[in-house]
């Protein structure tokens, strides 16, 4: 079966649940206020992409790769992070909340973390170099063996 190769497209309202979205590469495209609740996204590619207002919680990020993509407003729990693809993995958060994900040994460098509520997330043994976590909530948050946490105090 071959993969979608999508540029430059916007998706507004779509519930992917009812309707999935193809498996593929997605470049420079628009999703706002989608529904990816439990989504199965192991294997896709973004890139250059924004996320405005989506429910992402619980979906499946086996080797998916996420680069340079903003999630803004997006509801984002339970996400095992350190299940994607690492390389070239860069993303913006504003306004998220990302309860209970996981970013277990995972490299998120450069990482800007705004307004976002952080409740139990896992950021152990997580490189966060340069990173910046401006007005965020981290209640319960564990942040063991991390480097450069002493920045975000």
């Amino acid at each position: 079966m071959k993969e979608a190769f999508v540029l430059n497209r916007s998706f507004e309202n779509t519930d992917f649940m009812q309707q999935p979205v193809a498996k593929g590469e997605y470049e420079s495209c628009t999703f706002r206020n989608c529904n990816f609740e439990y989504a199965d996204l192991s294997g896709f590619s973004f890139s250059d992409c924004e996320f405005t207002g989506c429910n992402l919680s619980m979906a499946k990020l086996s080797r998916t790769a996420f680069r340079d993509v903003v999630f803004r407003e997006c509801k984002m729990f339970g996400l095992l992070f350190n299940d994607c693809n690492g390389f070239g993995l860069s993303f913006k958060f504003d306004h998220c909340l990302l309860n209970n994900s996981v970013f277990y040994k995972t490299s998120v460098k450069k990482t800007f973390f705004v307004h976002s509520k952080l409740t139990e997330v896992d950021f152990t043994e997580c490189d966060l170099s340069h990173s910046v976590f401006n007005s965020c909530d981290f209640s319960g948050a564990v942040f063991d063996r991390s480097n450069r946490f002493q920045d975000f105090l």
